[in-house]
C-alpha cells in the first residue's frame, strides 16, 4: 500500500520544522562560539573529545584504521593515537567559529610576532609565484589538523581560489557555514552535478582550485593507501588532465601546545603520464593519495581516522 498524500505532506512539514529546529540551534551554536576565548575553548572541546569519543562508534572504526595502518605499533600507541585523533576534532569544532579572526604573517613579519598559522619562506615564496604567475593551479588537502585552515591562507595571501566543499544537509546550518567562510575563504563551489563544470571555468579564467581528496568515493579510482586498495576521488586528476594545471599538496600541522600551526604549501606533483602524453588518472591519484600518506605518518594523531575509508 502507498502512502497516504496527506501523510507525504504532514511528514515534510514536520521534517522542515525539524530542520528548521536544529538549524537555529547550530547557527546560535556558532554564534556563542565566536563570543568565547578560542583556545579555552579549544582546550576544552579538546578534553571532553577525549572522554566522549571512546564511547562512540566511530572510535571502533578509528581504532581497526590504525591498526590496520600500522601494524608494529601496540594497542596502547594505537590508543594514543586514537585519543589524539578525538583532541584534535574537539579542536577543530571550536575553531571553526573563528576562522576569519586567525593571524598569519606577511613576509615582512616572518619570524616576528607569534601567529596562529605561520609558513616557513619556502612556502612563501612558492605563494608568491603562484599569485606572480598570473596561471590557474589544482591544490589538494586532507583531512589533518584543522583542515578548514588552507583555504583561509589561500584567501590571506590574495590567491583567487575556488573551494570545493560538501553542503550541510539542513538550509539554514548551510546558510550560516557560508556566511562565516564567505569572508576567509575564497568562492565556495557545493559539490554537486555542476561542481566540475564550475571549477573547469574557474581554471580556464586562470583561478586556483582546492580540495579535500582523501574520502571514500563509491565510484573512484583504485589506489593504495596504507597498503590497502581504497576509492580515491579522480576530479582532481581529470582537471588536471583537461586543463594541464599544476597540481600542490597544501597541509597544516597542529604545533604541540594545541593552538597554533605550521603550514606548507609544496611543489607541484610529478603526475604520471598515459601513453597519449596527457595525465594518467589513476596514476596521479595514486601519487596525490602517496603524498597523503607521508603527510599522516608524521602526524598520525591529526588524521581522521573514524571514517570508513577503507571499504
Amino acid at each position: 500500500m502507498g502512502i497516504a498524500p496527506g501523510n507525504l505532506r504532514i511528514g515534510r512539514h514536520v521534517k522542515a520544522a525539524f530542520d528548521a529546529a536544529v538549524g537555529f540551534m547550530a547557527v546560535g551554536l556558532l554564534k556563542l562560539l565566536r563570543l568565547t576565548n578560542r583556545q579555552r575553548m579549544a582546550n576544552g572541546l579538546g578534553r571532553l573529545m577525549r572522554a566522549v569519543g571512546p564511547w562512540l562508534p566511530e572510535h571502533r572504526v578509528g581504532r581497526a584504521n590504525i591498526a590496520a595502518a600500522f601494524p608494529d605499533k601496540s594497542p596502547a600507541e594505537v590508543d594514543a593515537i586514537l585519543a589524539g585523533v578525538w583532541d584534535n576534532l574537539g579542536r577543530v569544532a571550536a575553531e571553526f567559529a573563528h576562522l576569519d579572526r586567525l593571524t598569519l604573517p606577511e613576509r615582512e613579519t616572518l619570524g616576528r610576532g607569534t601567529f596562529d598559522l605561520t609558513y616557513e619562506k619556502v612556502s612563501l615564496d612558492r605563494f608568491d609565484a603562484v599569485r606572480a604567475s598570473g596561471k590557474p593551479a589544482l591544490f589538494f588537502s586532507a583531512h589533518l589538523a584543522n583542515w578548514e585552515i588552507p583555504a583561509v591562507a589561500a584567501s590571506f595571501y590574495k590567491i583567487p581560489a575556488n573551494v570545493l566543499y560538501r553542503r550541510p544537509n539542513i538550509g539554514a546550518v548551510n546558510d550560516a557555514v557560508l556566511k562565516m567562510r564567505a569572508g576567509c575563504m575564497g568562492t565556495l563551489v557545493a559539490a554537486g552535478l555542476d561542481a566540475p563544470v564550475r571549477l573547469a571555468n574557474a581554471l580556464e579564467r586562470g583561478e586556483q582550485v582546492g580540495m579535500l581528496v582523501d574520502q571514500h568515493y563509491v565510484k573512484g579510482v583504485d589506489v593504495v593507501f596504507f597498503g590497502r586498495w581504497v576509492k580515491a576521488n579522480p576530479l582532481i586528476a581529470q582537471l588536471a588532465r583537461l586543463t594541464e594545471c599544476p597540481v600542490r599538496g597544501v597541509r597544516v600541522v597542529r604545533l604541540p601546545d594545541g593552538n597554533h600551526f605550521w603550514g606548507e604549501l609544496t611543489e607541484p606533483i610529478t603526475l604520471p603520464r598515459a601513453a597519449d602524453g596527457r595525465v594518467d588518472i589513476q596514476g596521479a591519484m595514486q601519487a596525490i593519495t602517496s603524498t597523503i600518506e607521508g603527510w599522516i605518518r608524521e602526524h598520525p594523531a591529526q588524521w581522521l581516522w573514524l571514517h570508513r575509508r577503507w571499504r
